[in-house]
């Protein structure tokens, strides 16, 4: 056969693959940041176990035409998931745009035999990716359930993003602030490699301080996570694929943003804002916002994308939800794991609408007057 797979299961293997893992990369368009080899060796070396590692790999003789980076958890049932883990917004494998269906076969059986007693759980697959190339081969059992939801916005600059707030008292605002900005003095600085070690280290500073008292995710602010942050960021710097900004104000450094960059989007990942901006009147996200425009007005990425979550606070900008996928594939052996999955799933979700239902009866019953019992 022309391809043939294999897999690699050490640490020291994987950081061997850098250079022909940004070569795949590259080629793959569907590829976000979050399947960099900067971003998942890092996260390996931070939050990955030892036993666990399991990178399926396939190759026309000596060229990398596919990868799956992966990993053994036990939990809740034996299964192989995507690098990257909760930090990640996205996850998915690679696989070179100009391989065929045999590339496709190669990687779904490399997959199946690293599997074996194991269910493929791909979370977090972004419509379009390369993983629904896997999916649409699978021979065994599958599923596709969705995952969580990401809001994007056109790839446009800051001046069209504006002409899509709903009103033109709300497009005035918006101009309004942004001439607020400018007033302020607030100037943008764009890191440099060797300066990003330092410009995270004041984001994670930052994140802390304008999230204080009001629960800030315990993950950011763990060594592990900074640790990884910092390791990371800096090759994707190098190679186009993030970029740091510092906010600065009479010479201090009021606010970094980490945006990422891939071919198809642009996402803000993370900033840290000082509590003194909020109290000169300055929009933190009309700033940012601002900042990541910028880095895609030029049309080379698809969207802008404003990653996990459905806070209200996005939705002033009128963006398309986005739901990412679940893809779940299964040997006929594992099929029982596959249902169990299933389950687990659709208990949630109930639980989930279960909750909203009652803080909804809740809070219309506290509008009435009837007490929150």
């Amino acid at each position: 056969m022309r391809y043939r797979a294999e897999l690699v299961t050490t640490e020291r293997d994987f950081a061997e693959l850098a250079a022909e893992w940004g070569d795949l990369y590259r080629r793959c368009g569907s590829a976000t940041p979050f399947q960099s080899h900067a971003w998942l060796h890092s996260w390996w070396l931070s939050y990955g176990r030892r036993g666990r590692l399991r990178l399926v790999l396939v190759r026309d003789g000596a060229d990398l035409a596919a990868a799956a980076p992966l990993m053994r958890v036990d939990r809740p049932v034996p299964s192989l998931v995507p690098l990257g883990g909760s930090i990640s917004d996205y996850g998915d494998v690679l696989l070179d745009d100009e391989r065929g269906p045999e590339a496709v076969a190669a990687l779904a059986g490399g997959l199946s035999a690293a599997a074996r007693t194991a269910l493929i759980d791909l979370r977090e697959v972004r419509p379009g990716g390369a993983a629904e190339r896997i999916y649409g081969h699978w021979s065994g059992p599958r599923r596709r359930v969705d995952d969580s939801v990401c809001l994007e916005l056109p790839a446009v600059s800051m001046d069209e993003l504006i002409t899509r707030l709903p009103t033109a008292k709300a497009q005035q605002r918006v101009r309004a602030k942004l001439r607020k900005l400018t007033a302020l003095g607030i100037q943008r600085h764009t890191v440099t490699p060797d300066e990003v070690d330092k410009a995270l280290r004041r984001l994670i500073e930052l994140h802390a301080l304008q999230w204080e008292g009001r629960g800030v995710t315990p993950e950011h602010l763990r060594p592990r996570f900074r640790e990884h942050l910092v390791r990371s960021v800096a090759p994707m710097v190098r190679s186009g694929d993030a970029v740091v900004t510092e906010f600065r104000l009479d010479d201090d450094v009021v606010a970094v943003d980490l945006t990422l960059l891939s071919r198809r989007l642009a996402g803000g990942y993370l900033y840290g804002a000082h509590p003194c901006l909020r109290e000169r009147r300055a929009d933190v996200a009309v700033m940012l916002l601002d900042a990541c425009s910028r880095h895609t007005q030029d049309g080379g990425h698809g969207a802008l994308s404003l990653l996990r979550g459905n806070e209200p606070y996005k939705h002033h900008w009128r963006p398309k939800e986005v739901v990412n996928q679940r893809l779940l594939l299964a040997r006929r052996r594992t099929a029982p794991l596959l249902a169990a999955v299933e389950c687990d799933v659709a208990a949630r979700r109930r639980g989930k609408e279960l909750l909203l239902h009652w803080q909804g009866r809740t809070e219309r019953k506290e509008r009435q007057g009837g007490g929150g019992s």
